[in-house]
Formats: C-alpha cells, structure tokens, sequence
C-alpha cells in the first residue's frame, strides 16, 4: 500500500499522537515525519511488514487504550517499531522477523527529538520500540504490554486471516531456501508457545486461547514440512550417488 492509497487519516492520527506526547514543531513539520514513515512502511520488499500493518496496529492500539497510561507514546512507538525492515537472510529470518527494532528505535529518538517532545517522552517511545526485539512478554510498563499485545494480535486472528498473514510472512522472505525459512519459523513459534503468556494486558487476556491455537496447528504443519523437506533431499542424495 503506497503512501497515495494509505488511509487518509493516518497523518492526522500521526499529528495527533505527536501533539498529545509533546511535540512543539510546527503543524508542517509533524506531517512531513508521518510522510517519510509512511515511505518506509510503503517499501516494495514488504508485504506483511507494510503500511496494512501499521493500520491494523494502531487499530488494535486502541482496542487495547484503556490499558495505557501514556497512550499518544503508544501510538508513536507502533508508528516507528517497524521503521526500519530488512529482509536479508542474514539480517532477517535467521532469528527474528525482519523488522529491526534497534534501529527503528534510534529513527525515534532522532525524529521526535527533532519534533520537539520532551526528552523523557523520546525516551519511552523508543524504549518500547527496542523492547519488542525480545521474544519475553513485557514486564517494565503497562504501555509496552500494550504495544506487545497489539503487535501480536494477528497471532489471535481467525484461521483464514492467519493463514494470509503466514504466505504475506513467507513472501517477505521467498528468497530465503524451504527448509532453512521453515527452521527459522518454527524456532519463533516455539519461542511464542514458550511464554507463560503471550498476552499480558488485561484486555488483551481474551486472545490467548486462539493465538495458541493458531500457533500450535503452525507448529505441527512446520515439523511435518521439515520432515518433508528432509525426506525429498535424502532422496535426491540417493539417486545421484
């Protein structure tokens, strides 16, 4: 979704957020931040990572706001947590999806500091940001749960939406080979079920039972295609000796 076919509130909701959390930049200023991410959402390389997940984030966001204590720092933090995205096997899927929230973190600080928030705003913005790297339920804020829980919200989604968000995942990363993408994305899954939780804000509980549904059917279909995988190249092993 290229920036001329986003939502047309998207600005604006960006402004909003900036203004609530503290910016004192002019009005232009704001809109132009909220353009240049919208650029990087909109990058030809992602097709889950793209500007329909930033909508679906900040949607669930506000399912989830009355959890918040700061929610304009929330909304902020969904806008720059995938800021910067690299699909390169070795910078991707070897470990993690390829949204690197470190670096996204720092676009943050240098974009809302330019923008005029308060250096303790900066602060949480990006520290909620560089948080979602871990695969661990957040502990330090009921405002980072609430950025967690909306970004793993999909995970809750009904079989045939989640099953479009595993080939949206999977197109991402063609370029990586069969086995070594499904590997990857097991070790994920099983990092998810791992949790106590994965849903940590009150209001976010509801989604637990089906997200682990979801990931636990995944998790069969991954080990049955390694093993599948596995079988085809012994086979071919054979036949060429």
């Amino acid at each position: 979704m290229p920036p001329s076919t986003a939502p047309a509130w998207l600005i604006p909701a960006f402004a909003r957020a900036a203004a609530g959390a503290g910016a004192t930049a002019p009005a232009a200023t704001i809109d132009a931040a909220a353009r240049r991410l919208l650029d990087r959402w909109s990058e030809p390389e992602r097709r889950y990572h793209d500007v329909s997940h930033l909508v679906d984030l900040l949607q669930h966001v506000d399912e989830l706001h009355q959890e918040a204590h700061d929610v304009h720092a929330v909304r902020l933090a969904a806008w720059y947590h995938g800021a910067i995205f690299d699909a390169d096997e070795s910078a991707a899927y070897a470990h993690r999806g390829g949204e690197d929230e470190t670096a996204s973190a720092e676009v943050a600080r240098e974009d809302l500091a330019a923008l005029g928030l308060p250096e303790e705003a900066v602060d949480r913005v990006a520290a909620m940001v560089a948080g979602l790297a871990r695969h661990a339920a957040p502990t330090e804020s009921v405002d980072a749960a609430v950025l967690s829980d909306a970004d793993l919200a999909i995970l809750a989604s009904d079989p045939q939406r989640y099953r479009l968000y595993l080939e949206r995942v999977r197109e991402e990363y063609a370029h990586i080979p069969t086995t070594a993408y499904l590997e990857a994305r097991r070790s994920i899954v099983e990092k998810l079920l791992s949790r106590d939780r994965l849903y940590t804000s009150p209001l976010g509980a509801p989604w637990e039972r089906q997200a682990r549904e979801n990931l636990t059917a995944e998790r069969a279909r991954l080990t049955r295609d390694i093993a599948r995988a596995g079988d085809a190249s012994t086979e071919l092993s054979t036949e060429g000796e």
